[in-house]
C-alpha cells in the first residue's frame, strides 16, 4: 500500500513553534529599566517548549546569547563593564541575597542562566567573570505552572517565570509583569490539548530531521560586516619566578563589509615585547608589525567604517573581544560563524580552515598574513549563510 507523502507543518519563524500553537500573539511589550541578558546553553536554543525566547519577546531590550564559554562574548562583556546598569546573577545558592527582600539599588543588568540545571551549572562554572557576579535568589509565591515539564525541586520554577518574578522584585511593580504569562499559558494549554488528542506522540514518530538554521540576524537582512583578528599573545603559563605574561594585544584588523564589499585592514605596532611565535602565526613579518600604526589610529578609522546598525560575524568572538577591550566600536549584534556553522551542518564544522576546504572555499586572502586568508573564509561561511537564508525560515 502507497502512503501518502506527509506535508510539512509550517513553522513560525520568531517563534519556532507550529503555525497552528504559535503563541506570538499573546506576547505582551513590557517596557522596564532593568536589562536583562539570558545566558543560554546550545542544547536549550531549539527546545520547541522552552520559554528564554518567549520571555525575551515580552522584553524590546533583551538579549540572548547562546554558548558555553561566554566570558569573552561581546555582549556579556559590555554587560559586565556596564556602569550604569552593572551587571548581577539570578543564581539560587549560598551567598544569594532574596531578591524581594535586600534588591540591588537601582538600574542593573539581570543576567539569567538558561538551560537544564545541570547545563546551566556548569555553564556558570565554566565562566568565571560571570560566576563572580553579586548572586540573587528568588523566593517565588507558588509552584511552577510549567506542567509540561517536571522541575528538578518544587520550589524551581521556567526561565520565565522566574524572570517575571525577578522583574516585579527590581521594578516594584509584580502585577505589572504577570502579563508575561499570557504567552506562557497559551503555550502550556495548546500543548496540553495536544497531548490530549495524541497528536504529540504522532507528531514525534513522523517528525522528519531537525531543519537547517540561520541566525535571526541574517534571516532577517541585517547590514553584515565580517571580521577577523590577529593578536601578540604570549603562552600563560610562566616558569615560577619568571613574571607573569602580558595581555593580549591586537596587532591586525580586518572587515569586509558583505552588501558592498568595502574593506578594512589595519596592522598596529605591539606595545608589549613581541612574542616570538607572533610573525610565525600572523605571517606577518617582524618588520610589517613594528612599522605599524597605533591603536588610536586603527580604533579612529574603525569608527568611521563601522555602523551602529551593523552585525559583526566572525569565527568565534576571541578577536571581537579584544577590540573591544582596547576601546573599539562592536555593534550589539553579533553572530559567531563557529556556532552557527554548528547548527546549520548539525556537526561540528571543524577549524575555519576544515570548514572552507569543506564548503569549497579558493578564493584570494583579503588582507595580509593569515588574517586576510581567515577574512576571505569567513566570507565564504556567511555567503553561504546568507545564501541559505530563505530556505531555513
Amino acid at each position: 500500500m502507497q502512503v501518502a507523502e506527509r506535508e510539512p507543518r509550517e513553522v513560525c519563524w520568531r517563534c519556532a513553534r507550529p503555525r497552528k500553537v504559535c503563541w506570538c500573539a499573546h506576547v505582551p511589550k513590557l517596557e522596564a529599566s532593568t536589562r536583562v541578558l539570558f545566558l543560554q546553553h546550545p542544547r536549550e536554543e531549539f527546545m520547541p517548549i522552552g520559554t528564554a525566547r518567549m520571555a525575551a519577546a515580552c522584553l524590546p531590550d533583551a538579549e540572548i546569547v547562546v554558548g558555553t564559554e561566554l566570558d569573552e562574548h561581546p555582549a556579556v562583556r559590555r554587560a559586565l563593564e556596564d556602569k550604569e546598569r552593572p551587571a548581577v546573577l539570578l543564581w539560587p545558592g549560598p551567598g544569594a541575597k532574596d531578591l524581594a527582600v535586600e534588591p540591588p539599588p537601582g538600574p542593573v543588568t539581570l543576567i539569567v542562566v538558561d538551560g537544564t540545571w545541570s547545563l546551566a551549572k556548569k555553564l556558570v562554572r565554566i565562566n568565571p567573570r560571570v560566576a563572580s557576579l553579586p548572586r540573587y535568589a528568588l523566593s517565588p509565591e507558588r509552584p511552577s505552572e510549567y506542567r509540561i515539564r517536571r522541575e528538578p525541586r518544587a520550589e524551581c520554577v521556567s526561565t520565565l517565570e522566574a524572570v517575571m518574578y525577578a522583574l516585579g522584585a527590581l521594578e516594584g511593580d509584580p502585577s505589572r509583569f504577570s502579563a508575561m504569562l499570557a504567552p506562557f499559558d497559551a503555550m502550556i494549554g495548546a500543548q496540553l490539548a495536544h497531548e490530549d488528542l495524541g497528536e504529540g506522540r504522532r507528531a514525534r514518530r513522523l517528525r522528519g530531521p531537525r531543519p537547517r538554521v540561520v541566525p535571526a540576524a541574517i534571516r532577517e537582512g541585517r547590514s553584515l560586516v565580517v571580521v577577523a583578528g590577529e593578536a601578540n599573545a604570549w603562552a600563560r603559563k610562566t616558569e615560577p619566578g619568571r613574571l607573569p605574561a602580558p595581555p593580549d594585544e591586537l596587532v591586525q584588523w580586518l572587515a569586509v563589509r558583505v552588501s558592498d564589499g568595502a574593506r578594512f585592514e589595519a596592522i598596529v605596532a605591539p606595545t608589549n615585547p613581541l612574542c616570538p611565535m607572533t610573525p610565525v602565526h600572523t605571517r606577518l613579518e617582524e618588520a610589517q608589525l613594528r612599522a605599524g600604526g597605533t591603536m588610536a589610529e586603527l580604533l579612529a578609522r574603525w569608527r568611521a567604517f563601522v555602523r551602529d546598525d551593523d552585525v559583526l560575524c566572525g569565527w568565534g568572538c576571541y578577536a571581537p573581544s579584544l577590540l573591544a577591550r582596547h576601546g573599539g566600536v562592536v555593534p550589539r549584534g553579533f553572530v559567531d560563524l563557529r556556532v552557527a556553522a554548528t547548527r546549520f551542518l548539525r556537526d561540528k564544522p571543524g577549524s575555519l580552515e576544515e570548514h572552507s576546504e569543506r564548503i569549497g572555499w579558493d578564493g584570494a586572502p583579503l588582507g595580509a598574513g593569515r588574517g586576510g586568508r581567515r577574512l576571505a573564509m569567513a566570507l565564504a561561511v556567511t555567503r553561504q549563510l546568507v545564501a541559505a537564508a530563505p530556505q531555513s525560515r
